[in-house]
C-alpha cells in the first residue's frame, strides 16, 4: 500500500513539474539599464525576445557606452529569468536540489 502511495506522489510531482518546465520555457522576464534607456526582454530564460534603445542614448562616439548598457541589460534578463525558473521548481521540490531539473 505504501509503494502505491509513493509511486503516485511521485507521478503527481513529475506532472507538476512538466507543468512548471512548460510555464518556464514561455516565462518573459524584463530588464533596463541606464536607468531604462536600453531595456531588453528574454522568453524562457534563453532566448532574448527584443531590444529597446532610447535614441538619444545613441551616441556615435561613446559606442562602447551603449555596448555595456545593452550587455548590463541582457545579464539582467537573463538572471530575472534564471531566478524565475529556481523559485518556480524551489515551489514544487520544496527547495530539495534535485540533479537533473535545471
Amino acid at each position: 500500500m505504501m509503494n502505491r502511495n509513493m509511486l503516485k506522489q511521485a507521478q503527481q510531482m513529475q506532472a507538476k513539474l512538466a507543468t512548471v518546465q512548460e510555464e518556464i520555457a514561455v516565462a518573459r522576464t524584463e530588464a533596463t539599464a541606464g536607468g531604462g534607456v536600453v531595456k531588453v526582454a528574454v522568453i524562457g530564460g534563453s532566448t532574448v525576445e527584443s531590444i529597446t534603445i532610447d535614441p538619444e542614448v545613441v551616441d556615435p562616439n561613446d559606442v562602447e557606452m551603449l555596448q555595456d548598457l545593452i550587455l548590463a541589460a541582457i545579464n539582467e534578463a537573463m538572471d530575472a529569468a534564471q531566478k524565475l525558473a529556481a523559485d518556480k521548481m524551489g515551489e514544487i521540490t520544496g527547495g530539495m536540489n534535485i540533479p537533473g531539473l535545471m
